[in-house]
């Protein structure tokens, strides 16, 4: 049993929390949102009434939070009850230039730091299945392994230095797959009613073929239907959308399919469906 500290019970980390404490491990569970993480508190978490308080005797401090800003915010919160030797895990996402900061918190204050994103959205996160994409030292693997399984189907490591930021550089690699394909599906299935056919045709044509997949089939169900229960919301994918640009900049690398697909989900995000699943970028080919 570990004890750890999770710093934000949105979507991701209230699923994640939960699956720690299926495996036996001990929540001490925070949210800016405070009734976002009392629910969890059924689950067998102790919700805390502020950063310092989760992190005071953890082992393993999670931050999924919305971007780095809010992720050094927190942990400067909840700075007077860290101490040295905790492993701090940062699993949100956030933009490769956002890492040496981030490690420089942990080497303030004598934490380890791991750089530890997630690719996946709310079904594995729910499974704990989240794949896991992790850079740091060989000690922490060992503290992290238990917690790591109970969240994850897999763990990658690709670096020990944290700071390298290997584990955000792959993940936004992956992400822009994921957001990219989205707007694609959801241009065909546009263009398919935009010229008088019934959507459903595409997925006829394109089931069992070589351009079928399973995630083509989740979300274009999803469209087709109309149903866009958050799985990964529009805002977070904008984000995204802005981290990969980012990042490819800086890189000297153009990502011309990303940045159109930012520019949908922006549009969307105007019509007022922010919160819904990145599936709504659908709505973006029509008016209004």
């Amino acid at each position: 049993m570990t004890q750890v500290a999770l710093l934000g019970t949105g979507i991701m980390g209230a699923a994640m929390a939960r699956n720690l404490l299926r495996n036996g491990h001990r929540v001490a569970a925070w949210n800016r949102t405070a009734a976002k993480a009392e629910p969890l508190a059924a689950d067998g978490a102790v919700i805390a009434g502020s950063p310092a308080d989760a992190v005071r005797d953890a082992e393993v401090v999670i931050t999924m939070l919305n971007d780095a800003g809010t992720a050094l915010s927190v942990l400067a919160d909840a700075a007077p009850a860290l101490r040295a030797g905790q492993v701090w895990a940062q699993m949100g996402t956030v933009g490769v230039a956002d890492v040496p900061a981030l490690a420089g918190f942990a080497a303030e204050h004598g934490l380890t730091f791991v750089d530890s994103p997630v690719q996946g959205t709310k079904q594995p996160a729910e499974q704990g299945k989240l794949m896991i994409l992790a850079a740091g030292a060989q000690d922490a693997r060992t503290v992290l392994e238990p917690v790591f399984g109970a969240v994850g189907g897999r763990t990658v490591w690709l670096d020990e230095d944290g700071a390298s930021g290997a584990g955000t550089r792959l993940k936004l690699a992956a992400v822009s797959y994921a957001i990219s394909l989205t707007s694609v599906v959801a241009e065909s299935v546009a263009l398919t009613r935009g010229l008088g056919l019934d959507p459903a045709l595409l997925g006829e044509i394109l089931t069992g073929g070589p351009l079928d997949c399973a995630y083509l089939q989740t979300k274009m169900k999803a469209m087709l239907a109309g149903d866009f229960e958050a799985s990964f919301a529009v805002r977070n994918a904008e984000k995204n959308t802005r981290l990969i640009h980012e990042s490819a900049e800086a890189a000297g690398i153009r990502v011309d399919v990303n940045d159109a697909a930012g520019a949908r989900f922006r549009r969307v995000i105007e019509q007022g469906h922010g919160d819904e699943d990145m599936a709504a970028t659908y709505r973006a080919s029509f008016a209004g």
